[in-house]
């Protein structure tokens, strides 16, 4: 314990790195993924072509794609650049299956009606199929965050800087608490990332709250029918 707490400022700015890596690739691959699944929704015929390059994209071994992105993008090989354009890549692969499902759950009715009172498809995007397709990509949104977190780790192979640091130079040195720390405050981004993810969509979602309680008003009623007021 001797070393965590000789060592705590290195880690928080690890912490720090590791966040401003993990952050814009989140953010960028569900900008990217949404428009990309709701085209994957929308045009049928295009689905299956879409759904297979970004199963064939996840597939790539991160480390190879880490090292081979500096000469698709013209970066150095420890440029930071080329994390965050290589996880954007990962979590679109992720997130544009979860997009397209989102938006083939939206209620066909719920749409009709919408176009019925005179939305048109600019405007019943951003009013009918996003909002109600949101606690699905909420759920995808998670996903990402979690892969993202675990998969910058990786790029410490390559020296660049992040929590996954402490494993590397943990292994090196023979460094258990250096490797057990590296683990556990990656772990903790992670969670601490989803946290947000959760408290934003409660933000921005308020209607799904309101549902559960519903449902678990009516779960609770099944179970005690007396107790329901009459």
């Amino acid at each position: 314990m001797t070393w965590l707490w000789d060592n705590l400022d290195r880690v928080g700015e690890l912490a720090l790195v590791h966040l401003a890596l993990s952050v814009p690739a989140v953010i960028l691959s569900f900008v990217i993924s949404v428009p990309i699944g709701w085209a994957a929704w929308r045009y049928r015929w295009s689905r299956g072509v879409v759904l297979g390059l970004c199963g064939i994209m996840y597939a790539i071994p991160s480390l190879p794609l880490f090292i081979a992105m500096p000469g698709i993008i013209g970066t150095s090989l420890r440029s930071p650049v080329n994390v965050i354009v290589a996880l954007t890549l990962y979590g679109i692969a992720l997130m544009v299956r979860t997009a397209a499902d989102a938006f083939g759950e939206v209620d066909p009715g719920v749409r009709l009606s919408a176009t019925a009172v005179g939305y048109s498809s600019q405007g019943r995007f951003w009013t009918v199929d996003l909002p109600l397709a949101g606690p699905t990509l909420l759920a995808g949104l998670r996903v990402v965050i979690v892969s993202t977190v675990s998969l910058v780790t990786v790029s410490a192979v390559l020296g660049i800087q992040s929590l996954g640091s402490l494993f590397t130079d943990g292994f090196q040195r023979n460094i258990p608490v250096e490797i057990a720390t590296g683990i556990v405050a990656t772990v903790a981004l992670a969670l601490l990332l989803d946290l947000a993810a959760v408290l934003l969509g409660r933000l921005l979602l308020p209607w799904t709250t309101a549902a559960g309680r519903s449902q678990r008003a009516v779960r609770h009623l099944i179970r005690d029918p007396e107790g329901a007021v009459t």
